[in-house]
């Protein structure tokens, strides 16, 4: 998907939180990192767990439920076993209120 699409409003997503949307027909994860959203697929790398269940550490980790793999949320970047494969990231912006993602 190469076009913008909504896929909910900013104040949905929890500060250091996450919150799970539908990109298209990709589950999708976002992400607020102090005011900031992010974008990552929502399927960890490694074990297939959702990364929406996952916890926010370090304030720009997620740490997969299953296995505490982490990865790099402002990036996708596998950053801790047992991840060894990055997660994609997706282009945000939020314009009045509503988030925006692009693949």
């Amino acid at each position: 998907m190469s076009e913008w699409q909504e896929v909910a409003r900013a104040e949905d997503v929890p500060e250091s939180g996450t919150l799970l949307v539908d990109f298209g027909r990709e589950p999708v994860c976002l992400y607020n990192l102090n005011g900031e959203i992010f974008a990552t697929h929502d399927t960890c790398t490694h074990g297939q767990a959702s990364l929406a269940d996952g916890f926010v550490v370090d304030d720009a980790l997620i740490e997969c439920p299953l296995h505490q793999g982490s990865f790099d949320i402002r990036t996708g970047r596998a950053v801790s076993a047992p991840c060894k494969v990055d997660v994609k990231s997706y282009q945000v912006k939020v314009e009045d209120g509503k988030v925006l993602v692009r693949g």
